[in-house]
């Protein structure tokens, strides 16, 4: 493929002869970590080479490409091919969300757990019919960049700047939370640390070469992260029907989980608090029936993820890396088929660790519990164990509700449930830190180039030349991940979580905006903003009214009184249900074993609970819910009201020239190059 100068690049040129030799030099690398394994090389030891050797490849790959050149630092230059740019859009995509918390929603939820699946799926297909063609036509480098250059001024591209930076910068802290559970885990150090150590791995990879290293790094990235999620699901696949296709046996898994789980309720046992206990029923309430407050809540959060992928800045930047505006729609269905592996596995992984777990620790004697339960209870980064045992009952023997798993560590502790080998484990690890590092670099990347391109470059200093303003970008770039890794280390949440708060915030504040900017030749730049400040104020107060209101500092963080005043008020609710009384009489009766912080294991029995009052307790806190609607889901109020004030603002202002209405139209031409290319990218 010819640069702008019209010479080949031999890299571009040699993609496939460098990438096959790397995926057979990873393969020979995970099989001579096995043999070491049989040689009996420490399990310490398997996981610090599985996690600083890839780590150090993709730091290789970032050295190599580091660019002082503008458009290769922004836009990799624009000659990353479709298929090649659809896996970097993959792994940009599949974050530690999708590789480490999906199957883990999945596992705690159930059918309530497909949501995510459907709604990130979907969300491709509204950006291959809707936007990047369409942007990558519009040749800018920024999604601000495409609101300023549309609207006009630059009040579009600030506001566009505020709504980018938000959710990016909820999701890094996700991403970094991710490489922070992976890095405690098998390297045996604290969370803190391991947060840092992982930053390092990020920074690397971001600073020295901008979308060029990203790129290039994300594909990487991605042979890493499919194999890992591949290998251990076929292999269990295998051990559970002999047959090694898990997306079509894992029928097996659930068949087996039904029985058993009507088998616990039989016996008078409960569920683990966040768990459903009805893994293949949808819509189920606390009380096994139909529940229409559950069925409105799915279908909300997968309008959500669903408009929020499409909106996402960090995943639309890499449609404008594409040569042509033909490549980028090629890249979608690329990006569509790279996902599809993983995501058709997931609900396979969940299935296939739930049955592990209730087969091999439901019903057994605590004390002769497996060794992988025990080291996985001292990893605690905000005062719970990961995995814990709770003998409400104090019979000794692990009820179905005393086993607790987060979610964020079911698909990594899974190879250990199944007992696999211990480099599988190894592997998986490596692969989750292959995700959340491809995410978090995009994101990072994202969120330094809306600051110093758009709001330095454009609206600052437009004489600055390209040396200082990369400069700039790396250190805003540092300044942003240093920010974020304190925050991940400090405070922490679910990774699933954020994620989804990320996408209401991107939905509602930039979908309306880049569709109208699209398909409605006369949106006004007074509409656009007005839309974008209603979408994202309405979506943002309604997240953090329903997540914090009400409460003082130490009751949202969760201190002993604070749990056992809420335990005991629950025990006492007459519209709670019998489990739901039980777990909190249990809770106050063994008050000592309470930790500060544990709040969030009790919190979590109440979502989805359907108690018809105003508040629940979600995630561990009171929130307060507007007709029902779970707090991740917030993006169904900011998105109609976004696109609404879009039209009615429009209406009422002074149209666009007649000369923008008419580019507006031309670059909904699928043929044609690009229309509104930076000059100065081309001597730059």
């Amino acid at each position: 493929m010819a640069d702008a100068t019209g010479a080949k690049d031999p890299f571009i040129s040699n993609l496939n002869k460098i990438y096959v030799g790397y995926t057979g030099g990873f393969a020979f690398f995970v099989v001579l970590l096995g043999i070491l394994e049989q040689m009996g090389v420490p399990d310490r030891v398997i996981g610090y080479l599985f996690v600083f050797l890839t780590i150090g490849v993709y730091a290789y790959i970032g050295i190599i490409s580091r660019t002082q050149v503008a458009s290769e630092y922004y836009v990799a230059g624009r000659r990353v091919p479709a298929i090649y740019n659809g896996m970097a859009t993959g792994s940009d995509w599949m974050s530690a969300a999708s590789f480490i918390g999906m199957a883990g929603s999945l596992y705690a939820l159930g059918y309530g757990g497909l949501a995510f699946i459907l709604g990130w799926t979907g969300g491709y297909m509204l950006v291959a019919i809707l936007l990047a063609p369409y942007l990558r036509k519009f040749g800018q480098y920024t999604v601000p960049d495409f609101l300023g250059a549309r609207f006009g001024g630059n009040w579009a591209r600030s506001i566009g700047v505020v709504v980018l930076i938000t959710a990016s910068f909820v999701y890094v802290v996700a991403q970094i939370v991710g490489v922070g559970i992976i890095t405690q885990r098998f390297l045996d150090v604290s969370f803190t640390v391991a947060v840092f150590l992982g930053l390092a791995g990020i920074l690397v990879c971001s600073m020295l070469g901008g979308m060029r290293a990203v790129t290039w790094t994300q594909v990487a990235q991605y042979i890493i992260l499919i194999i890992a999620y591949l290998i251990p699901a076929i292999l269990m696949s295998v051990k559970i029907s002999g047959v090694p296709i898990p997306q079509l046996m894992y029928g097996l898994a659930l068949e087996r989980i039904e029985v058993l789980e009507q088998g616990f309720r039989a016996a008078g046992m409960t569920p683990p608090p966040g768990v459903t206990g009805w893994h293949t029923a949808p819509f189920i309430g606390p009380n096994g029936q139909f529940s229409m407050n559950a069925a409105v809540n799915f279908f909300a959060l997968i309008f959500c993820l669903m408009v929020g992928t499409a909106a996402l800045p960090h995943v639309l930047m890499r449609y404008f890396t594409t040569p042509s505006v033909r490549e980028a729609r090629a890249s979608v269905a690329w990006s569509l088929f790279f996902i599809f592996l993983l995501y058709f596995t997931a609900p396979a992984y969940a299935a296939f660790g739930k049955l592990e777990i209730y087969q091999t620790v439901i019903g057994q004697p605590i004390a002769n519990l497996p060794e992988w339960i025990k080291n996985w209870q001292i990893i605690s980064p905000y005062g719970t164990p990961w995995i814990n045992i709770v003998d409400v009952n104090r019979d000794g023997i692990v009820q179905w509700g005393d086993f607790r798993i987060h979610p964020d560590v079911v698909v990594l502790a899974t190879p250990e449930i199944a007992g696999l080998p211990y480099v599988i484990a190894g592997l998986v690890a490596a692969g989750g830190l292959a995700a959340a590092l491809s995410t978090a670099d995009g994101l990072l990347l994202a969120l330094a180039n809306a600051l110093s391109h758009d709001v330095y470059y454009k609206m600052i200093n437009r004489d600055a030349p390209t040396a200082k303003r990369l400069i700039i970008s790396r250190v805003l770039l540092l300044i942003v991940a240093v920010a974020a890794a304190w925050t991940a280390g400090s405070m922490g949440a679910d990774i699933l979580f954020l994620v989804a708060w990320a996408f209401s915030i991107a939905a509602a504040g930039l979908f309306g905006a880049l569709v109208m900017g699209v398909w409605y030749k006369k949106t006004t730049n007074a509409g656009a903003c007005w839309g974008m400040a209603v979408g994202y104020l309405v979506t943002f107060f309604y997240l953090i009214w329903s997540e914090f209101f009400g409460l003082s500092f130490m009751q949202t963080f969760g201190t002993k009184e604070a749990i056992l005043r809420a335990a005991t008020a629950t025990a006492a609710l007459p519209q709670a249900s019998a489990e739901l009384k039980a777990y909190a009489a249990g809770l106050v009766a063994n008050a000592s074993a309470i930790q500060d912080g544990s709040l969030a294991w009790f919190g979590s029995l109440w979502a989805g609970s359907g108690l018809p009052t105003d508040h629940v307790v979600l995630r561990g806190r009171v929130v307060g819910r507007l007709w029902g609607l779970n707090n991740i889901s917030g993006g169904v109020f900011g998105v109609p009201l976004s696109f609404l004030t879009i039209y009615l603002v429009s209406k009422f202002t002074t149209a666009p020239s007649q000369a923008m209405q008419n580019f507006v139209e031309d670059i909904r031409i699928p043929r044609g190059g690009v229309r509104l290319a930076d000059r100065r990218e081309a001597v730059e």
